[in-house]
């Protein structure tokens, strides 16, 4: 289930909101320019499946969304559990970083862990199947996928370069929990 909890940057352990309602946590996000929406990831694949098969899949909203937002270019994150480099793939991520475009996946199994640091705020956003997050460039952040990682995401990209990440330096990531599916 999607959860979104918003901490004040210096209260890693207190949230000020919690909510699990995919509405509720639209309207939340959208205050800071982020896009939450709920799709239907109707066709079923699991973590470790191939990029072929999963743009195959969803070709269709694939294009809609190419044709809306004007995306260059689009690839597949897929990691299982037993995938042999899972803790470099984590750490690859788990810094405060922004990108120069906006960062949007279309989760179609598993789970993973967006958290956004905007405006002395911290917004902890649990993705999961079904879930589509767009992330405005220059929004400081980090993804956590957890020890055991266990998703499938769809990612849109305006640049041709795909994922690039500027990393802010601080260490904020650090003090907040890291992500464990509950």
């Amino acid at each position: 289930m999607s959860r979104l909890r918003i901490f004040a940057e210096d209260a890693p352990d207190t949230p000020a909101f919690v909510s699990h309602d995919g509405d509720e946590i639209a309207r939340e996000l959208e205050k800071i320019g982020v896009t939450f929406e709920r799709w239907n990831a109707a066709q079923p694949l699991a973590s470790g499946a191939s990029q072929e098969a999963v743009i195959a899949a969803y070709r269709h909203d694939i294009d809609r969304l190419v044709a809306e937002r004007g995306f260059t270019s689009v690839d597949v994150i897929s990691i299982a559990p037993d995938n042999p480099k899972k803790d470099e793939l984590r750490a690859k991520f788990l810094e405060e970083h922004y990108h120069n475009e906006d960062e949007v996946r279309f989760f179609v199994a598993g789970s993973g862990l967006f958290t956004l640091h905007v405006d002395g705020r911290v917004y902890e956003i649990e993705c999961v199947k079904d879930d589509l997050i767009g992330v405005p460039d220059g929004t400081t952040h980090w993804f956590d996928m957890g020890p055991e990682p266990d998703f499938v995401a769809i990612r849109f990209f305006q640049q041709p370069d795909g994922w690039i990440g500027h990393f802010t330096g601080s260490d904020i990531a650090r003090r907040f929990p890291r992500y464990e599916r509950g």
